[in-house]
């Protein structure tokens, strides 16, 4: 009996003693997840808990400047920037809290571990996010110079784009055009094939053509009304085809100021490629070409994942305290009161049941 009494009296020494914390270290704790009315009087267990909360603080704090950024770089927009950030970051800071506070020490450890494995996987998650936008700035230089490349070689293709939609348009055109312009040739050299035979039949050369009789005979009349004859069918076919060859061009022009306009229209967004997608572009295509970015950029991910997934481990791997043990007490006195109430609330109806069957049988 005199033991009984003891234990109850250290047990309500326990309940009752509350330690003062300052308000720094309570802050923390609040940041932790942890239950205040318990630390109070679990004074060991502070330091861990701090420690915890300290994380989970600073872990909201770069998850805040890593989603600003990023949103900056969408919306070239500071003050829109900071509102999401900020709102990212406390986003960020309630789940880290809730991931941390989760964790129960109750139970085998095999259990715990099977709790905190899809905890840590989210922890994993929320890591690589917060630290690929810290990467993007970590790098803007490198990453600015790996843009202007890729805009280059989309302009490029652009380029290429455009002189095979230019080829496919104004082909039929051109081929047409090419057609006139070879018929053209063909009248023109009628035309001075007939002057050459005209003038060697006036100057008396003996050819397969010509009679080799100096001056203007019958033969050179004759020339000459020939050479006369292919001039007007030079000058009719150039003046018959002048209107299609006026259209032509006018079609080929339109072509290629239709697609200048386009190509012009579409460098100028290809200018204003440094949007977020665009940069992670660029820094994937800096860690695949630099093994140095690359292997940077994979520790920065990892110290981000490490920082994310730490409180859990501590969590995971700490001992069994004070705090743990109260933390179960408290949650078991609230189950075995909300299972006397249920009982007595079960009897109570049964025993008002009875009476009212009592009554209808009397």
């Amino acid at each position: 009996m005199y033991k009984f009494s003891v234990m109850k009296n250290n047990q309500q020494t326990i309940n009752q003693t509350n330690h003062s914390i300052n308000w720094f270290q309570k802050f923390l704790m609040v940041c932790s997840g942890g239950n205040i009315h318990i630390l109070r009087k679990t004074p060991s267990e502070w330091n861990k808990f701090a420690g915890i909360g300290g994380i989970v603080l600073f872990t909201a704090v770069f998850a805040t400047l890593s989603a600003g950024y990023a949103m900056y770089t969408v919306f070239d927009n500071i003050w829109s920037a900071s509102g999401f950030g900020v709102l990212w970051g406390l986003m960020i800071f309630n789940l880290d809290r809730y991931i941390v506070s989760s964790i129960k020490k109750t139970g085998t450890w095999w259990n715990q571990v099977l709790m905190a494995i899809p905890r840590l996987v989210l922890a994993t998650f929320l890591g690589i996010i917060i630290s690929k936008p810290l990467e993007l700035k970590i790098f803007e230089k490198e990453v600015n110079k790996q843009l202007n490349t890729i805009i280059q070689r989309n302009k490029k293709q652009l380029q290429g784009e455009m002189n095979g939609r230019i080829l496919q348009q104004s082909g039929p055109f051109e081929t047409e055009k090419k057609q006139i312009s070879e018929k053209i040739t063909n009248y023109q050299k009628s035309y001075d094939s007939a002057s050459v035979e005209l003038e060697k039949e006036i100057l008396g050369k003996q050819s397969v053509l010509t009679s080799g009789k100096e001056g203007f005979g019958p033969n050179a009349k004759r020339k000459q009304e020939l050479k006369e004859q292919r001039r007007q069918d030079l000058e009719n076919y150039q003046k018959q085809v002048a209107p299609r060859l006026e259209y032509l061009d006018k079609e080929i022009s339109k072509v290629y100021t239709n697609l200048e306009t386009e190509r012009k229209s579409t460098e100028t967004f290809e200018d204003k490629f440094n949007g977020f997608a665009a940069r992670l572009q660029a820094l994937d295509e800096l860690g695949k070409n630099s093994a140095i970015i690359g292997l940077a950029a994979a520790f920065i991910m990892g110290l981000f994942i490490c920082l994310e997934i730490s409180p859990v481990l501590v969590k995971l791997i700490s001992h069994v305290g004070p705090y743990d043990y109260l933390l179960e007490k408290t949650e078991n006195d609230f189950r075995l009161y909300s299972k006397e109430k249920v009982a007595k609330g079960n009897a109570l109806t049964d025993f008002r049941i009875d009476d009212f069957k009592d009554k209808l049988g009397k």
